[in-house]
């Protein structure tokens, strides 16, 4: 399974990170780099979750972060 984690600057100044692949995994920060690792953060909760409900993953997961926002 890959993720794809992207990053865009809102108009308001405010960074936005989304997991494309997961659905409602988007995140707001300061910075790029904070919007990424809450996005993260967030993307790997939702995929716990998936796993404590039973559900199955394809292995590996791999999530690719932009180099540079």
């Amino acid at each position: 399974m890959n993720l794809n984690l992207e990053v865009e600057q809102e108009d308001d100044g405010r960074w936005l990170a989304e997991v494309v692949e997961l659905p409602g995994a988007l995140a707001y920060g300061a910075s790029a780099d904070e919007a990424m690792a809450k996005a993260e953060a967030l993307a790997l909760r939702a995929l716990a979750e998936q796993l404590e409900h039973g559900e199955v993953l394809p292995l590996p997961i791999t999530l690719s972060v932009p180099a540079a926002a």
